[in-house]
């Protein structure tokens, strides 16, 4: 008789002799019953029970899903040290991604959400219909997939499920060249737009001279300034590796600083004299793009930009990693 029972396995001993035990969170119980009697489902029942008795404690805020669902997993994921751990712009948009994900309909005309599927019964056909429904982004399609996968892999490491569904399905395949890259063109156009002395022309100096992400741009102040190089650890790594990178402040940079109003410990700031955060910083910037006739131009493609250029004009290999703050060639 072929059994299919959550959590039972199968073995044989060095006689011949088939045992059956039920196996979860670290915790073997074996089944003596015979298959197919009364006493074997009373005895799978009670074994499940004990081995659940031992299931690791997760702290799950008040107010989720019900527990056994994905949403339930999903607010005890959010509230585990692998997730509170990781910077705060990865957890934001994690989060989104994976809470964006609980409020699909399980069928396109259902009322129900994938938060309430029980996870006995989530499978790679769920995690499949999540990325095929942003298919026409590949990009975001994958993002789903992606961190569906680290959601579901914590809950195999807990062992709160028995094995990961998202591991059996693929990533879309598409070509991306990914944020524009400016062109040398397109630097002059918005040097033209924004003259030096205004808060949009510092931010691109900032970033093209110096090839920061827009994560650093605005942390970056007068303290990390010494002797003429700017030293700071990227926050993209900051949680991972302590590695300060170090990159010299070319005159040209030390002339639109000086000549740009700046904060007390943030070059950048808003209106207000507050800090940027990231994501406000990357929409402002978003906005001085497009006043300078520059629609697909972004903060971002800007270090793409100055890599470029670095390259083109003669930087080494190593000179590249050592100024965008890479490990390898």
């Amino acid at each position: 008789m072929r059994l299919n029972l959550p959590y039972l396995r199968c073995d044989t001993d060095r006689h011949g002799n088939e045992r059956l035990f039920v196996r979860r969170f670290g915790r073997c119980i074996r089944i003596r019953a015979l298959p197919g009697t009364k006493g074997f489902g009373e005895a799978y029942s009670a074994a499940l029970e004990a081995v659940e008795a031992g299931a690791p404690q997760v702290h799950v805020p008040r107010g989720t899903a019900p527990a056994g669902t994905l949403g339930w997993l999903a607010a005890a994921y959010f509230a585990a040290v692998e997730f509170t751990g990781l910077p705060a712009v990865s957890q934001s948009t994690r989060r989104g991604i994976i809470e964006a994900c609980l409020r699909e309909p399980i069928k396109p005309t259902s009322p129900d959400k994938l938060a309430l599927c029980p996870l006995s019964l989530l499978s790679a056909a769920h995690i499949r219909m999540l990325r095929d429904r942003r298919a026409d982004k590949p990009g975001a399609a994958n993002n789903r997939l992606k961190y569906m996968s680290s959601l579901l892999s914590w809950a195999v490491e807990r062992n709160l499920i028995r094995a990961n569904p998202a591991r059996d399905v693929k990533p879309l395949r598409y070509q991306s060249d990914g944020f524009h890259t400016w062109s040398p063109s397109e630097v002059r156009q918005f040097e033209e737009r924004h003259p030096i002395g205004t808060k949009a022309r510092l931010a691109l100096a900032l970033m093209l001279y110096l090839g920061v992400r827009r994560s650093d741009a605005v942390t970056l102040g007068r303290q990390h300034v010494r002797d003429g190089v700017i030293r700071f650890v990227p926050a993209k790594t900051r949680r991972s590796k302590m590695h300060a990178i170090e990159i010299p402040i070319l005159p040209e940079l030390a002339r639109i600083i000086a000549a740009s109003p700046v904060g007390q410990l943030n070059f950048l700031m808003t209106g207000r004299g507050k800090p940027f955060t990231a994501n406000g910083f990357g929409n402002w910037f978003r906005d001085r793009c497009n006043e300078a006739g520059l629609p697909q131009c972004s903060a971002h493609g800007l270090r793409k930009a100055g890599a470029t250029i670095m390259a083109e004009r003669g930087a080494t290999d190593r000179q590249l990693m050592a100024m965008f703050g890479w490990e390898t060639s």
